[in-house]
């Protein structure tokens, strides 16, 4: 059972039209809804696959500390454990609580210097305006922000505001070769209303930020747009970004230069549905992709949502009952086949698995959480690796 110590400070611790509502209400509530993290409910009602096993931890995303030392944070509170997850001590992030809150859509790194810095955005500012008459939601924020520790997440500071617009979602952060940071954010476009994806680069372990062009592959509707990115860096040093898209698949971004521009964007051959995928360069030297296919196992098609200018210009697969992961040894070129490891019970099929962090704390032993659906597992990479 987890065990969370609050109060110290010393070091211790989707058929026909109703299946399309139903899902509209569930995707107002995925990316842009209310905070959740670690759940009594966490994998109930998800089939696990043979080789995973369940896990009581919470939320990710996690970093490294040490040996069985991790840290994660929720809503108000760095977490930090000291005995692999058995127990967890609440350390404060902020010193008003009513003027900060972290969404669960958030990216965490520990620098190679030892700098722990939080991407987030700040539930305390949220203003959601859409009007379904104007397509649109002026006037909107969801600010993006930065905050870092420079004693193992004890102690938190630097606080500061990268852009005010609204944030849809921050997927992850990685450190180049380079030493530079690199996390993927989002800013709401007008007239029409649509999201495009954007980076922040900096130089000085989160102390100060530099802000890359805007990547808008245009659309129409509160989930249309560039959306909720992840990005890792390629052994050639180029910097590569898959993106959510609403066209059964990830498209894909490169820079050439750290994160600075991203001038390379096309569709990629990977299908996926209209959520967010993870990224993750494992100790092995394997790309790990953690994500919802287009269409469940064995299934040829799924129903559509959106195609109203409010949910999406075009009609989209949002199928969110299964998760899969699969395993690159050349840079994404070519992926192992891919395996789904978590699967929604009948039971559970009005909500979802998805919003996946993915953490690996000893090598080839992999942590999967997710926003939605409360998964919680283990995996062995050499277990799901199979052939090319």
């Amino acid at each position: 059972m987890l065990r969370v110590r609050t109060g110290s400070l010393q070091p211790d611790s989707l058929t026909e039209r109703p299946m399309k509502k139903t899902i509209l209400v569930i995707l107002l509530a995925t990316c842009w809804g209310s905070l959740s993290g670690h759940s009594a409910e966490s994998n109930q009602d998800i089939w696990l696959h043979e080789s995973a096993a369940g896990l009581d931890i919470p939320m990710g995303p996690f970093v490294k500390l040490g040996p069985d030392h991790y840290l994660t944070v929720d809503e108000h509170d760095a977490l930090i454990t000291r005995d692999d997850g058995e127990s967890w001590q609440k350390y404060p992030l902020f010193e008003d609580n009513e003027k900060h809150a972290v969404r669960p859509e958030r990216a965490l790194i520990r620098t190679a210097d030892g700098t722990i810095v939080l991407a987030f955005m700040n539930d305390a500012e949220r203003e959601w305006t859409w009007d379904n008459e104007l397509g649109d939601a002026p006037g909107a924020r969801l600010p993006t922000y930065t905050i870092r520790s420079l004693d193992g997440g004890e102690t938190w500071r630097d606080l500061q505001m990268l852009h005010g617009e609204w944030t849809g979602a921050i997927r992850n952060m990685i450190q180049t070769a380079a030493g530079d940071l690199v996390f993927t954010s989002m800013m709401m476009l007008h007239d029409p209303g649509r999201h495009a994806t954007v980076t922040y680069r900096s130089e000085d372990d989160g102390a100060s930020w530099h802000r890359s062009n805007l990547i808008d592959l245009g659309g129409a509707g509160h989930h249309d747009g560039a959306i909720e990115a992840t990005v890792e860096e390629l052994g050639d040093g180029r910097l590569w970004m898959l993106i959510r898209t609403n066209w059964d698949r990830f498209w894909e971004a490169y820079s050439d230069d750290g994160g600075r521009y991203w001038r390379t964007i096309k569709p990629t051959e990977i299908d996926a549905s209209s959520a967010p995928g993870l990224l993750v360069r494992l100790q092995s030297g394997r790309l790990a992709l953690v994500w919802n296919r287009l269409l469940p196992e064995g299934a040829d098609d799924f129903p559509r949502v959106g195609g109203d200018r409010r949910w999406s210009e075009e009609p989209a697969i949002n199928h969110r009952w299964e998760m899969s992961i699969a395993f690159s040894d050349d840079d994404g070129q070519t992926w192992s086949e891919s395996v789904v490891f978590a699967r929604a019970k009948e039971s559970m099929r009005r909500r979802d698995i998805s919003y996946p962090y993915l953490f690996e704390p000893r090598p080839g032993e992999l942590w999967v959480t997710s926003m939605r659906g409360g998964l919680r597992v283990r995996l062995d990479e050499e277990a799901f690796v199979g052939d090319r």
